[in-house]
């Protein structure tokens, strides 16, 4: 008894000295990891949101930091998930001591330099995600005892990536990687996953990768590979679930001996040059969700097979060559949710059993069809889960029904170029008020001929995007317009709109684009347009707009485009316009508008159209205008502009410029010849004041160029001056030489002087002395006239 007694005390102690020497080993390793945890916050120069500033510390225990999950065994750092933090920094060489790290993810961070060479002590990592970093340096090899792997990387696939033969998982997407995909990436056996989306990659697609019997994922969108897809495509691949080539420039016919990828569930082809039929197989890949097409030149009629495809969501076969009838009954599957047939050759109608066809609907797409006609059925409210339709540019005719009211959960509805009515109060206008998720509603190139209701003010308060253009509305645009505070686009152009703006347009804060252009509005271009601040496009041409231009709009510093042109218009241009930085268009052709060109128009620098023609500007050209180095079409015919071309226009800044017409003004002088003037016609510069320059300009020849007559100038000036001090120096000299002579004997000089003066001197006898006015008898010349020397043979 005693001695089983003294053999259960020791295996007690033993048992106790194993826990204590465990503990105190975990608490050592734990301290490992915990310091180069530590070591790696040491060198991140960067966490704005302080992830790792207020969680990482020495105060608080290792496995209970953010992004850190421990073993239960070991209490060892197992996973560590630092993923979308914002984090910059480097990995520093201590961190390849968390021996016991299995999973890693960096992912969406900027991290940068070289993965230092210890990581290869990382023995047990097998998930490593580092994309969409800035990683540089080789692949390291350790790479090959991984079986995931997520990495950024530029330039050509490494070939040392291809020998890691446990690698189950590969994402190389959205990197700058280019060249061919290497043959041997067949040597990866045990993929499962094959992502390299959205790069450069060139060639066509090894045959290897269709070989790969445990892969479930093979995705290439979004590259520039080329060439055929082999038939018998599927044949190595029997557990494929998504194949994913859209986006490159592949071509030929669609492979047969789909249905070998049993188990596929969603093949992407679109984006690419495939032609020819779809073979009828294609109704046996029995668990096919979604199938992409679209974009290729796929012809023949759609197959009835696809109705086979019961498990299938979303269809698109959009924008191919498909003809024949729409025959929706393809479509009875009850699980569907997307259909796109848009531009194909496609002729029919909507049946009014449509939306018991496809009750499950959510989006469906039949615009641009080859002759699709007919009435919207009423009962497209049945398509109860409608979120997008998309009718546009058709045949369709009748009225457009009320029933869309019904569908509440719609937020798209395209219904333009087609040939749609309505009553006379637009009522289906107030039916879409129940559509409180509208964001889109496009109603342009429909005749629907009367005025808009005060109820379309009620429309979503989520509405983005109204366009109504060219439907032959009429009457004033209701107030109620301001209540549509969400607005980015606003079209009403091309119709026969009455009356002002509204005052209440300027509750659109953030109205990006607003088109009136082409109506019959009346008024003032009020104050209130100035409140929407985020303006970038501002058309209200074409209609009787008077008054002035509000100084304020030089305030709206995101416009990049103002069409103001035929209005009535009668106000100077504000120099606050200057302040445009992002301006290129701008437009105030034919109102009545007065005053100076302001200097300040110099100032927009992005400006490639003005067009300021047909008004009755006065005063010179501004030589700032000589700075607009994008300017490409500038237009200031039809005005009473005065003065010269200024040589800043000529230079070669303007290097962009085409179009320059400064016809019809009172302007004169010469024509630039050089720089953006050797291109343009004469057209531009016809009926001035007294332009002048080169033939080709059909205007008279300059008598001297600007230049040369400045240098005329100075130069006669000079000559003027020496001339001057010429004359009172030799007269100076000959009046003392003359008084020194004299003397005694000036009265009989002058007697004698007098009798030779008095004698006449016929002008024959002056060119005999002068040798007929030789140039060797020229002694000089003054302001006056030349001075000759000549014998007079008589004296």
């Amino acid at each position: 008894m005693e001695k089983a007694f003294s053999s259960f005390l020791l295996i007690v102690l033993l048992l106790l000295h194993y826990v204590l020497a465990s503990s105190a080993m975990t608490q050592t390793n734990n301290t490992t990891d915990q310091m180069a945890l530590l070591s790696l916050k040491s060198q991140i120069i960067s966490d704005p949101f302080h992830f790792l500033d207020e969680s990482w510390s020495s105060a608080t225990y290792v496995c209970h930091w953010v992004g850190v999950t421990c073993g239960s065994r070991y209490q060892r750092v197992k996973y560590l998930n630092l993923s979308n933090m914002a984090l910059s920094g480097r990995i520093p060489r201590d961190f390849g001591n968390l021996t016991f790290l299995v999973s890693l993810n960096l992912g969406s961070n900027n991290f940068h330099g070289n993965l230092p060479q210890e990581m290869a002590h990382l023995c047990r990592l097998k998930f490593l995600r580092l994309s969409f970093n800035s990683f540089s340096g080789k692949v390291p090899s350790w790479f090959g005892f991984l079986y995931l792997l997520q990495i950024r990387l530029i330039g050509f696939i490494p070939l040392s990536l291809l020998n890691a033969s446990r690698l189950e998982s590969l994402e190389l997407s959205s990197n700058s990687l280019q060249g061919n995909i290497p043959e041997g990436i067949g040597n990866l056996h045990n993929m499962s996953w094959l992502s390299i989306q959205d790069n450069q990659l060139t060639g066509s697609i090894p045959l290897s990768v269709f070989n790969f019997s445990r892969i479930e994922t093979i995705a290439f969108t979004g590259n520039s590979l080329s060439g055929n897809l082999p038939n018998g495509l599927c044949n190595g691949l029997p557990i494929l679930i998504g194949l994913y080539l859209s986006k490159n420039n592949l071509h030929g016919r669609m492979p047969t001996n789909l249905s070998n990828c049993s188990k596929l569930r969603i093949l992407s082809l679109s984006y690419n040059e495939f032609d020819g039929a779809i073979h009828s197989e294609i109704g046996r890949l029995s668990n096919l969700q979604e199938l992409y097409l679209g974009f290729n030149h796929f012809k023949g009629e759609i197959p009835k097979e696809i109705s086979n495809l019961i498990e299938l969501e979303v269809l698109d076969l959009s924008t191919n060559s498909f003809s024949g009838s729409l025959d929706m009954e393809i479509f009875n599957i009850s699980g569907l949710r997307g259909v796109s047939l848009g531009d194909n050759n496609l002729s029919g109608s909507l049946p009014p059993n449509m939306c018991s066809i496809i009750p499950n609907i959510e989006e469906l797409y039949l615009d641009s069809l080859t002759n699709l006609v007919g009435t919207i059925p009423q009962s497209i409210s049945n398509c109860s889960k409608l979120t997008i339709l998309e009718l546009s540019d058709n045949k369709l005719t009748g009225l457009i029904p009320h029933s869309l009211g019904y569908l509440t959960h719609l937020q798209y509805l395209n219904l333009g170029a087609n040939s749609l009515t309505s009553d006379s109060s637009l009522s289906f206008l107030t039916s879409l008020t129940n559509c409180q998720n509208l964001t889109v509603l496009s109603l342009s190139f429909n005749p629907l001929n009367h005025m808009l209701p005060d109820s379309m003010g009620n429309l979503s308060i989520s509405l983005r995007i109204l366009d109504a253009n060219k439907c032959k509305i009429k009457g004033r645009i209701p107030n109620e317009v301001g209540n549509l505070s969400s607005l980015l686009f606003l079209d009403l152009s091309g119709n026969n709109l009455v009356g002002s703006i509204p005052t209440s347009i300027g509750n659109l804060r953030n109205l990006q684009r607003f088109n009136l252009n082409d109506n019959k509005l009346t008024g003032f271009i009020g104050p209130n347009i100035c409140k929407m601040q985020r303006f970038g496009d501002i058309y209200l041409g074409q209609n009787q707009l008077s008054g002035s231009l509000p100084n304020c709009l030089g305030n709206i510093t995101p416009l990049r485009e103002i069409h103001l042109g035929s209005n009535k218009l009668s106000s100077n241009i504000p120099p606050s316009l200057g302040n445009l930085q992002d301006l290129v268009f701008l437009d105030l052709s034919t109102n009545n508008m007065v005053g100076s060109l302001p200097a300040e128009i110099g100032n927009l620098k992005a400006i490639t159209k003005m067009d300021l023609s047909m008004n009755q500007f006065s005063n010179g050209i501004p030589r700032k205008i000589g700075g607009l180095q994008n300017l490409v079409h500038l237009s200031l015919r039809h005005n009473n502009l005065q003065g010269s071309i200024p040589d800043s226009v000529s230079n070669m800044k303007l290097q962009n410029l085409k179009y320059f017409n400064i016809s019809v003004n009172k302007l004169y002088g010469e024509i630039p010849s050089g720089g953006p003037f050797k291109n343009l016609s004469s057209q531009f510069f016809i009926y001035n004041e007294a332009l002048c320059g080169s033939f080709r300009f059909s205007v008279p020849p300059c008598p001297t160029s600007l230049k040369h007559r400045s240098n005329r100038n100075k130069f006669l000036f000079l000559f003027l001056l020496l001339g001057i001090a010429l004359v009172v120096v030799t007269s100076t000299f000959i009046f003392f030489w003359i008084r020194y002579r004299r003397g005694k004997s000036a009265l009989q000089q002058a007697d004698s002087l007098f009798a030779i003066t008095r004698e006449r001197i016929s002008y024959y006898e002056l060119i005999q002395a002068t040798d007929e006015f030789s140039e060797s008898k020229l002694i000089g010349f003054g302001c006056f006239g030349l001075v000759y020397k000549g014998v007079l043979r008589k004296l």
